[in-house]
């Protein structure tokens, strides 16, 4: 579906904070998911009759099984650090898409039901009652926010408006309005594995013909295994690698990372897939359903290291959440969490960033590199919002903005960062993640994207860099849409092992 004509923001090289114009983006919905979707997930098919009532129960749970939602629902002093932080807002002008004011949408209902004040006092405290009206802006908001977490990192109280967000979304889907994408998605894992509904056969097909290619092109037989019980690593990735330009590049690049360090490895046709949309949705069993099949292909294939490749909400979902929702890593108790720690090998993270390994074995001059080979590329890169707010690498202080830049300087001479406010923790959304990344939305990807493409503007404008590295399979299809937008060439985007595998060489006798 082509998207609607929109206007462009106009690029200036550096953040400008906009004028209000009120409603600019209320016209900006993705899809509601179908009643075959929603049933599928276990949500109701439609808008319920009841479900004013329903929103409010749902409402009471989550903010007695998630305290930190209740405090973010009374800590707000609307001190105003954020308002300009959302690149949203940056890109959109929409007052509703400040973060106080998104938060908001969700803060007046719960004054209303959950305090005193509200319920008797509902004017003098700004508290609302959850109308209609209402329900559609969250549908709306809440959706026009990709969890990004930027806000948070300047909000004085350190208030999380993705967990905001996220409830929003698992109210929404408990009274039957869920979004096609997101959902639609969670059940192609159900059924098949991964994201992109690929079955076992065609990705094990996809599998060889790459392999064909890399032989072809370097005279090596790389290997890109699959389903191969006793390897040492259990390689889980976003299934846009198996097929998708710039994605399979990086794929190649970890394969040779393992072939050039003698690594065993392989992938899974069960559980094909690193990504969790059930974060997106904020719902804890979704997320748990997902992770359990990565468990299952662990404890089937016997191996004793899982890696994960360049997925941002992947690692986040990795790092933070799989030792209690699947047992890797401490947390999870029950009896094949159990079996699981005791398989894995302890001398080694569990689970690994594909960044820590390869790192490592650069340390280590297990593989070696030809930086010569990327002197075409002059490079910056795009701290992806989930890895840089969300988690670590190496177990040191900033691993997760240290190490892949460190690959990048070991295999490319020319590496240029972007404004210092504009990387590591205070780095911009590429515009596409939290469940966004759907034509549906194409306006608010395009609009969203400007602040990041502000950023790329100056330092292209300053050194000619024409390659932006990238360790999120998100960020790598949002950048390849929305490029040409702002008149840059979609082919400027890739992974960081993408550059690796330019770069590494095959022949261990050289």
């Amino acid at each position: 579906m082509a998207a609607s004509k929109f206007e462009v923001p106009e690029l200036k090289g550096y953040t400008v904070i906009p004028l209000l114009q009120k409603g600019a983006s209320a016209n900006i919905k993705s899809f509601l998911a179908n009643e075959k979707i929603q049933e599928d997930l276990g949500f109701p098919g439609e808008l319920v009759e009841d479900w004013h009532d329903k929103a409010i129960e749902k409402m009471g749970e989550l903010l007695g099984k998630y305290r930190g939602l209740r405090v973010f629902m009374d800590a707000c002093v609307h001190c105003g650090a954020c308002t300009d932080k959302c690149h949203y807002y940056l890109g959109t002008r929409d007052p509703k898409n400040m973060p106080v004011a998104r938060q908001d949408l969700m803060r007046q209902v719960y004054r209303r039901y959950f305090t005193f004040a509200g319920k008797y006092f509902p004017k003098l405290v700004g508290a609302r009652d959850l109308t209609r009206e209402v329900l559609d802006d969250w549908y709306s908001y809440y959706y026009q926010c990709s969890e990004c977490r930027r806000c948070s990192v300047y909000c004085p109280y350190g208030i999380d408006t993705a967990e905001v967000t996220m409830a929003g979304r698992e109210i929404l889907d408990s009274v039957g309005m869920g979004q096609k994408y997101t959902n639609e998605i969670l059940g192609k894992v159900h059924r098949i594995g991964n994201n992109l509904g690929l079955p076992g056969p065609a990705l094990t097909d996809t599998l060889e013909g790459l392999e064909e290619d890399i032989e072809a092109d370097t005279g090596f037989a790389v290997k890109l295994p699959i389903d191969i019980k006793g390897a040492e690593v259990l390689l889980i990735t976003p299934s846009a690698d198996f097929f998708s330009e710039p994605h399979v590049e990086s794929l190649i690049g970890y394969a040779k990372v393992f072939h050039a360090a003698g690594i065993s490895w392989t992938l899974s046709s069960m559980s094909s897939e690193a990504g969790n949309f059930g974060m997106f949705i904020g719902n804890y069993e979704q997320m748990h359903k997902v992770a359990l099949r990565i468990r299952q292909a662990a404890l089937e294939l016997g191996v004793k290291r899982i890696v994960v490749g360049e997925c941002g909400h992947a690692w986040r979902v990795a790092y933070s959440f799989w030792n209690t929702l699947i047992g890797v890593g401490a947390g999870a108790d029950d009896p094949f969490a159990k079996m699981l720690q005791k398989q894995l090998d302890p001398r080694y993270p569990q689970p690994a960033h594909i960044c820590e390994v390869t790192y490592d074995l650069l340390q280590q001059g297990a593989i070696k590199m030809d930086k010569e080979a990327n002197d075409h590329r002059i490079i910056t890169f795009h701290d992806s919002c989930n890895v840089a707010r969300g988690s670590n690498m190496g177990g040191i202080p900033g691993g997760q903005f240290i190490l892949p830049r460190e690959i990048i300087k070991s295999v490319a001479n020319h590496f240029y960062d972007m404004a210092p406010e504009t990387v590591f923790e205070g780095t911009f959304c590429c515009g596409g993640g939290g469940g966004l990344l759907t034509d549906d939305l194409m306006e608010l990807r395009v609009k969203g994207a400007m602040p990041r493409m502000n950023a790329l503007k100056s330092v292209v404008d300053a050194h000619q860099v024409n390659f932006m590295a990238t360790i999120c399979a998100i960020c790598k299809a949002q950048f390849t849409k929305v490029l040409p937008y702002y008149e840059f060439e979609m082919s400027m985007v890739g992974g960081v092992h993408q550059l690796v595998s330019s770069a590494i060489r095959l022949d261990p006798n050289k």
